[in-house]
């Protein structure tokens, strides 16, 4: 293969063999000098306030330094209220802060001692009184106290009522539990301080920018003064992307004890401290012309939220934007519930959303007895049915096709139920998603060295999608060297700055400076070399013939008007084949395809695989995910893998994932766009689909398990 040439199949990932052989550093494995470890007592009461927390026991076990609890907590410079302004209602919990208890498992102490053991063992000594109140946690019982989240709330679109006079219509509910991200890494944290007022951590954050800031502002701490180290991330899926209230404790602990402190959390403490997707109910009205025509749709949706932050991920939106449909009218509130506060997970809101429109378009199908392909493309937006501007691009016509050729969706019945081998019920389903394809800023430096290397350094995350092997492959096009020559350094905020990866962003958007400041510094050598130069200049004789160790580039890269003339998407089609034990209800997925229309794909092998991880967290959502909270006490049952269910190697089956792979003449230089949240978005319907094909069994309440078809089958008797 020639210099500069990448197989059509993709780089490897450039940081695989690190991860194999544990070369690879997590924020939890650093181990600075001096370093002693942190431990969080949490709330065993769901509602009140702290009356009285005896810390004697534990302050006199062995190694114990201290137990720092909001009675003896150093105040923090940023959750003080600004003079002669009130305290906002509402905001994101505040560490220590004061005696409320807001949800269970919410941090009341944190132990710090020279192991970890012994400030384990000396949290279980700490003694907590409390007052309590009482507390809500129950979405279902507390429904009817839902309020609005201001103007996003409800949106109209022509006749908000047509639907009801459509010649077929229907009208279901559809529920999704509250489900955690549940990364293979735990958070931690381990900070330092360097002096009073500088600080260096290493954490686990999908964005060390904005680490960076938020930290700086709690602490009032000049920016540049906040170190923040992030370059390896097992796994996150939004959970870091924000300062979590163990982050702050550990902060405030290594001032406390003028030592490096390291905070990891428990599993238990994963379902309590960084979020989660919410439990949301829905209810769509949705109608048709006889010939499958959608004549309009309603959309209701009430989400859980804390009673201290309202978070919205507004999953109503997909009802808006799918689909071409002239009368739409969209609900949206929240629930506030004496919970912590949810935070985006991947595909928020589009992946709630979609199930409900997904299933309610499937069950429309069998309505109007039309295959569920044909139905979406009957109703085929070729503009943005929301703001009316031309599409950057649209192939999603072509991924359906791709898909249903690849799944065999000719051997689908139209009649559920129908197809029965060897014992086994088997059915066909199918679902879509979309999501924004953004291009946000980002600047990244590229230095050529005299020894022939590419160093390209920008402080974007990398939480698994393989960003630092696309960004050498795009540098490896541009330049026209081997990848093997190039370094790409991230995950380090004194780096050029970069945007936090979440919202399938980054390829387009580290991307498009990597592609700037490669074209940068190529110009520069043009420049060294005059204009009679060669278009593939040898870049190690010029830097030699003019006497320079390298030479240097660092651009900022940002979308231009461009980005407003056009609505930007990227789109995803999933095909399931399952099967149904009628007896016993268990499921089987058989045959999984997904098709993504996301311009031009940069890095076919890591891009293939962030489209299998979203389709096996998809079906996840769809038969096995779900947090369980004992409402007489508030408190989350299954908080650990034992109990709470995620897919294993046995649950799913090879995953063909396909690209139409046309590049987009408007986002960026390379065309590209985001993948990461389609490739779940819509996945669940999939399932939901393919289940009521195989087993005439319709199930709008995640998850699908074997108790509920059963249950349902029994009903029908």
């Amino acid at each position: 293969m020639k210099e500069g040439a990448i197989n059509k199949e993709g780089l490897s990932r450039i940081d695989g063999r690190l991860k194999v052989t544990g070369a690879a550093r997590y924020s939890a494995e650093f181990t600075p000098a001096g370093m002693v470890y942190g431990v969080l007592v949490g709330s065993t009461i769901t509602k009140g306030s702290i009356k009285l927390i005896d810390t004697k026991a534990a302050e006199k076990a062995p190694g114990v330094l201290t137990v720092i609890t909001h009675f003896n907590c150093p105040k923090i410079p940023g959750y003080q209220p600004e003079t002669g302004k009130p305290e906002p209602e509402k905001g994101p919990y505040k560490f220590f802060y004061n005696n409320k208890i807001l949800f269970n498992g919410q941090p009341v102490a944190v132990v710090v001692a020279d192991t970890f053991e012994r400030a384990l063992l000396a949290s279980s000594l700490v003694k907590v009184q409390y007052n309590t109140d009482n507390y809500r946690t129950n979405l279902r019982a507390n429904i009817d106290k839902s309020f609005s989240p201001g103007n996003d709330g409800e949106t109209k679109r022509g006749n908000v009522d047509a639907w009801q006079s459509a010649p077929i219509k229907l009208q279901q509910e559809y529920v999704i539990p509250s489900e955690v991200h549940s990364p293979m890494e735990l958070h931690s944290i381990i900070a330092r301080w360097d002096a009073n007022d500088k600080l260096t951590v290493w954490d686990k954050t999908q964005g060390v920018k904005d680490t960076q800031e938020s930290i700086a502002n709690t602490f009032k701490l000049p920016k540049e003064n906040v170190q923040v180290n992030s370059k390896f991330v097992g796994g996150a899926f939004g959970s870091a992307l924000q300062v979590w209230p163990h982050e702050i404790a550990v902060i405030i602990a290594a001032k406390v004890v003028k030592r490096p402190v390291k905070l990891m959390l428990s599993r238990a403490d994963m379902f309590t401290s960084v979020g989660y997707r919410p439990h949301t109910w829905q209810k769509i009205g949705i109608g048709a012309t006889g010939d499958g025509k959608l004549v309009g749709i309603t959309h209701e949706a009430i989400g859980q939220t804390s009673t201290y932050e309202d978070f919205n991920e507004g999953p109503t939106g997909v009802s808006r934007s799918t689909y071409a449909c002239a009368n739409v009218h969209t609900i949206y509130k929240l629930n506030a519930l004496d919970i912590g506060s949810p935070t985006w997970m991947r595909g928020p809101g589009e992946a709630t959303g979609a199930f409900a429109l997904e299933s309610a378009l499937d069950e429309l199908s069998y309505a109007l007895n039309i295959d569920p392909i044909e139905l979406r493309l009957k109703n085929y937006a070729e503009t943005d049915p929301e703001s009316g501007k031309p599409f950057s691009s649209k192939y999603l016509n072509e991924a359906y096709k791709l898909g249903a050729d690849h799944i065999g969706w000719n051997d689908r019945s139209q009649k559920p139920a129908s197809i029965s081998k060897d014992g086994w019920l088997e059915g066909y389903g199918m679902g879509g998603g979309m999501f924004g394809a953004y291009r946000d800023q980002a600047a990244c430096r590229a230095l050529m060295m005299v020894d022939g290397t590419l160093l390209l350094q920008t402080s974007v995350s990398d939480i698994g999608p393989g960003t630092g092997t696309a960004m050498v492959s795009i540098a490896s096009e541009m330049m026209g060297i081997d990848p093997e020559k190039i370094r790409f350094e991230m995950g380090d905020s004194s780096l050029p700055y970069a945007p936090s990866q979440g919202g399938s962003s980054i390829t387009a958007t580290v991307g498009s400076a990597v592609n700037d400041a490669c074209k940068d510094l190529k110009e520069k050598f043009q420049q060294l070399i005059g204009n009679g130069g060669s278009d593939k200049p040898d870049y190690v004789k010029i830097l030699k013939e003019h006497n320079l160790s390298k030479l240097e580039a660092t651009t900022a890269s940002k979308g231009g008007p461009e980005m407003s003339k056009y609505a930007m998407y990227s789109w995803s089609v999933h095909f399931v084949k399952v099967k149904v034990h009628p007896a016993t209800g268990v499921i089987k997925i058989d045959r999984v395809v997904c098709v993504a229309d996301s311009g031009h794909i940069v890095s076919p092998k890591t891009a293939r695989s962030q489209i299998i991880g979203g389709a096996i967290g998809g079906i996840g959502m769809a038969l096995m995910e779900e947090v369980v909270i004992d409402h007489r006490y508030g408190k989350v049952v299954n908080n650990n893998f034992a109990d709470y269910h995620v897919p294993v190697n046995a649950d799913i089956p090879q995953i063909e994932a396909l690209f139409v792979n046309k590049p987009d003449p408007y986002i960026n230089p390379m065309g590209a766009k985001g993948m990461g949240e389609i490739a779940l978005i819509g996945m669940a319907g999939a399932v939901a689909n393919a289940v009521y094909n195989a087993s005439g069994i319709r199930v709008r309440e995640l998850p699908i398990t074997p108790d509920k078809l059963i249950m349902a089958k029994n009903a029908q008797v």
